[in-house]
């Protein structure tokens, strides 16, 4: 992303394509890494298949996690998602702290859709986001990564027993470029319309992508970084 960025501020765009690469963690801190130039930043992802296409019941698409972000004086917009309605990272979460899904994320070994995280991390059959849509969005960002790349598709990684050789994209918009309108005038008049709508619950806030990264970042800058039970021990096992 530091190159895409660097490319925009020279070009107005910058694009660069990744082959043999691995699991790029967070993928949401490149979306911030340019927004923090003042640059839209666009990346993705391919991963070993962990999804089915939608009606089958065999994986054979990843849940390539997708990144969007725009730079906002008053806080980025950052929208980090996976192409499964919940991404494996979220379900471990739940399973964790020992609670079902809001909502049904997946199959069970019996085909039926449950809400029990550990389930479906056993069976991989992820629903994908907005159903034949996420799954036909996945299909296609395999597809885009692996011709500009020149690298591995979902199902060349699969053949692996560990995932690893990735194919990835980072895309960088300078808006600074030749840029003659106020585009803090325009993405927060489009903000304050979309938080202006009614809900069911009075006490219930509309947030806009990333707004919520911030809210937790400046928590935890302030009062430290929670960390999982369970790691925290396998860290201290290791220590002792």
């Amino acid at each position: 992303m530091a190159r895409a960025t660097e490319l925009a501020k020279k070009h107005g765009i910058g694009c660069v394509a990744l082959r043999n690469t691995n699991h790029w963690l967070r993928g949401g801190s490149y979306g911030w890494q340019a927004a923090d130039t003042n640059c839209i930043g666009i990346c993705w992802t391919n991963t070993k298949p962990n999804m089915p296409p939608w009606g089958a019941n065999e994986v054979r698409l990843g849940n390539n996690p997708y990144v969007l972000a725009v730079p906002r004086q008053k806080g980025h917009i950052v929208l980090d998602m996976a192409l499964s309605l919940f991404s494996y990272g979220k379900l471990e979460s739940y399973r964790l702290r020992g609670q079902k899904l809001p909502m049904e994320g997946g199959y069970d070994k019996s085909g039926n859709l449950t809400r029990d995280p550990g389930e479906i991390e056993q069976t991989e059959r992820l629903l994908p986001i907005g159903f034949w849509k996420g799954s036909g969005l996945s299909l296609m960002l395999d597809i885009m990564a692996s011709l500009l790349s020149q690298g591995n598709a979902v199902h060349e990684i699969g053949s692996r027993n560990h995932e690893y050789n990735l194919s990835q994209i980072f895309i960088a918009v300078d808006i600074a470029e030749n840029n003659t309108v106020d585009s803090e005038q325009i993405i927060n008049s489009i903000l304050d319309y979309t938080r202006s709508a009614g809900t069911d619950f009075p006490d219930q806030k509309i947030f806009y992508p990333g707004e919520q990264t911030l809210i937790r970042r400046k928590k935890n800058m302030r009062a430290g970084i929670p960390v999982d039970e369970f790691y925290w021990q396998q860290i201290l096992d290791m220590l002792s």
